[in-house]
């Protein structure tokens, strides 16, 4: 058998309505595990949690922050507990972020119920503080992204995510993240806007850190069955205190990328996405060339894929979702050598900056062979390892099927012909590419190349053209990403729109 780790995403978009539903019924394991978690949301006076994930539950979901994060963990436990019980056992669990919560309890270290508990009072600490922060992807590696925090010079503002050799995010005060963003448009660096619950990774949540740790129950760390490797401490965890853990995770930086390639050198070749889409394992292809990655629940059989995995035939079974449903990668990285292991940190401590004075602006490296970012307005929110809808407005992603089939009266197929011809001009235009060259049915990014920012930005564009801002809001034109489901999806809306 390989040697697999499991990766546990942080914060992405709400599950899809009965993503949970086959696994709930074929593995009394993942019935257990739904059970303690709706057990531990009744207590926090929060809605059972698995409804929404195993049955068609019509109606508006239930939201807020606390339910987005145990939906979250609701599935990445559940795929564990289907690759354990078909034979996959992991070298080690790995968690983006909160994820790393996730994978405490996958690996027995905590409870579950512990954990989704630990979960809520986290998002309840941060709730209160209030910051009013929020994060920037940048497409770059993380020393210039490092650098240009330095340049703009605010304490708050700083490298809060090194997730590949050309992907970092910035977390920081409104103010200076525009700043960020304007520099970073000059510099012809792409970047995107991360539509987050709550902004972390930087010393301004040092607040709620304190106040999780004042009010957070005690939890107990036990023995687990696997090893856990944290991004933010650059080790193995080992008995530390989980409350400690999760609140000093929320000031430090998580290195991602460096994780990642540690652990490939010690001999782990196959990453398992324990999440809806390929988020993390994203990050694992950029950082180390020519991987293995397998993401169960984005195939049309999740178990039969965990089965031709443990049978070592898995390039027999293709993925059905190619593209991540957040920008994790800006630009294919140039071929790397693994990097040795990350060496140890101290235990995990909550530290307050104090006051600072600005530092003199570092010297700019020069921009990297990247594609400038788009001057279109701004590209729309995303899921992904941080990205994710607003309280205020939250978005389900909707499955590859929901993109409805081209029309079939000749009016709407002189419609479509006219947007795909429209479309194919604005691509060819962005990209570079004779508009003659971009077929229908071409995977933008397995055919095309085009990476997650810029689809997202185009996908605004195409909004924008034709005045249909929920446009932005289907993820499954970024997971499915040819042109001709695009125009589909446009005639569609103007048809509804011109119904209404």
């Amino acid at each position: 058998m390989v040697d697999s780790v499991f990766v546990m995403p942080g914060t992405v978009a709400a599950p899809r309505t009965g993503i949970l539903r086959d696994l709930h019924s074929r593995y009394e394991t993942v019935r257990e595990a739904l059970t303690r978690i709706d057990k531990a949301a009744r207590e926090l006076g929060l809605p059972d949690i698995s409804t929404r994930l195993i049955e068609d539950v019509a109606g508006e979901r239930p939201y807020s922050p606390e339910v987005q994060y145990l939906e979250i963990f609701a599935v990445s436990l559940s795929t564990y507990h289907l690759l354990v019980a078909e034979g996959v056992e992991p070298v080690a669990i790995v968690g983006q972020s909160i994820g790393e919560l996730w994978a405490l309890a996958a690996a027995g270290h905590v409870s579950v119920g512990d954990a989704a508990r630990l979960a809520v009072a986290r998002s309840r600490a941060l709730t209160r503080q209030a910051w009013p922060g929020t994060m920037l992807a940048v497409g770059v590696d993380g020393r210039r992204a490092e650098s240009l925090a330095g340049l703009i010079g605010h304490p708050h503002l700083v490298l809060a995510c090194e997730n590949t050799p050309r992907q970092s995010v910035l977390s920081g005060p409104r103010r200076q993240i525009d700043e960020a963003e304007r520099v970073a448009e000059a510099l012809g660096w792409p970047s995107v806007r991360l539509d987050v619950p709550h902004p972390t990774h930087t010393p301004a949540v040092a607040q709620a850190a304190r106040d999780l740790l004042a009010t957070a129950p005690r939890v107990s760390y036990g023995g687990g069955r696997w090893r856990v490797s944290s991004p933010w401490l650059g080790r193995d965890i080992g008995d530390e205190d989980p409350v400690e853990l999760v609140a000093g995770a929320l000031t430090a930086q998580v290195r991602m990328l460096h994780t990642v390639r540690a652990l490939h050198a010690a001999g782990a070749d196959t990453f398992i996405e324990c999440g809806e889409w390929p988020v993390v394992t994203r990050f694992v292809e950029a950082s180390v060339p020519g991987i293995q990655s397998v993401v169960p629940l984005s195939e049309h059989d999740p178990v039969a894929a965990v089965r031709a995995l443990v049978a070592g035939r898995t390039e027999t079974v293709s993925p059905q979702v190619r593209m991540p449903a957040s920008p994790p990668v800006l630009a294919a990285p140039p071929p790397v050598a693994s990097a040795p292991p990350v060496p140890p940190r101290p235990a995990p401590t909550v530290v307050v900056p104090p006051p600072v004075a600005t530092a003199p602006a570092p010297a700019f490296p020069p921009a990297p062979a990247v594609p400038a970012a788009p001057t279109a307005p701004a590209a729309p929110p995303v899921p992904s390892v941080l990205a994710s809808p607003t309280p205020q407005a939250p978005v389900t992603p909707a499955s590859p099927a929901t993109v409805g089939p081209a029309p079939s009266t000749s009016d709407a197929d002189g419609q479509y012909a006219v947007v795909l011809t429209e479309i194919r001009a604005l691509y060819g235009d962005y990209l570079g590419y004779p508009p003659e060259l971009l077929g229908d049915d071409d995977g933008l990014e397995s055919d095309l190349g085009v990476e997650s920012l810029k689809q997202v930005a185009l996908l605004g564009r195409v909004a924008d053209r034709y005045g249909l801002p929920d446009l932005r809001a289907n993820t499954s034109l970024l997971t499915v990403g040819t042109l001709g489901r695009i125009a589909q999806a446009v005639v569609q809306a103007r048809g509804e729109a011109t119904a209404r």
